[in-house]
């Protein structure tokens, strides 16, 4: 039975995009048939961030029934699959938010796992992308303010009966000033699926078009969403084994 998973959050630039695309590519680690969907049809960054800015079939073209859902899938280097949205505006003006919820059958016909990267906030856009999940994910900052959009995003989950499976928390960097994931976990009432430290890998393995799990599969970051991935798929994952070597730290400082 596959799953749908919808990656959405309170606010912008807490690192959703980032999390759909590594959460992909560590199920895709796990030998899961994944596919990434850009449910951000305003400003939408998997096909971006992924090498495929612009492609011939894209999920706009489904909102419009003009092409049938395989049409818009394309397979990336690294094995995982994504369904990019249009950059065009005039695709945007076009497209139907609500015919989202149609697509849930069939994107069920195309993966095991179907991640999809919905907009921030609480619009009308973030919830229809919410309306397709069977379960969310909320990505958030160790930040108060962050945190407290978090929570309006689970309390509106909760209204619309959508099950939350936890929460990711992004941008980690482990100081005193940060919310601790006791804190977190207590003003969220969620599970805490895991804590991605604030990595320069990050930045990195976007100019190389992949996910950080796989231009930098040992980073702090990679290994925290391999954890994660692992938590959700019920596979063992010890990422202490998968620390890089002294030597390969040395040689890394080095470039």
């Amino acid at each position: 039975m596959s799953s749908i998973i919808v990656i959405t959050s309170g606010k912008g630039g807490v690192g959703k995009t980032t999390t759909a695309i590594n959460l992909g590519a560590a199920m895709n680690y796990f030998n899961k048939d994944v596919l990434i969907v850009d449910g951000n049809l305003s400003t939408p960054n998997v096909g971006i961030h992924l090498g495929a800015p612009e492609v011939p079939v894209s999920l706009n073209h489904l909102l419009l029934k003009k092409a049938e859902p395989f049409e818009a899938v394309y397979e990336h280097s690294s094995g995982v699959k994504i369904m990019p949205a249009s950059l065009s505006i005039r695709d945007l003006k076009k497209s139907k938010f609500s015919e989202f919820k149609n697509l849930k059958k069939e994107f069920h016909k195309l993966a095991d796992y179907i991640i999809v990267d919905s907009a921030a906030g609480l619009g009308e856009e973030a919830l229809s992308a919410i309306k397709i999940a069977d379960e969310l994910i909320v990505v958030t900052n160790p930040e108060l303010p962050a945190i407290t959009d978090a929570l309006k995003a689970i309390k509106l989950s909760e209204e619309i009966k959508m099950p939350v499976r936890g929460v990711i928390v992004t941008k980690v960097r482990g100081n005193k000033i940060e919310m601790s994931p006791e804190t977190v976990k207590e003003m969220l009432e969620s599970p805490i699926l895991g804590m991605v430290p604030e990595d320069f890998s990050i930045s990195e393995s976007l100019n190389f078009k992949d996910a950080v799990v796989n231009t930098h599969p040992k980073s702090k970051s990679a290994r925290a969403y391999k954890e994660i991935a692992a938590k959700i798929l019920g596979e063992d994952y010890d990422s202490n084994k998968d620390k890089p070597s002294i030597f390969e730290m040395i040689f890394r400082k080095r470039k």
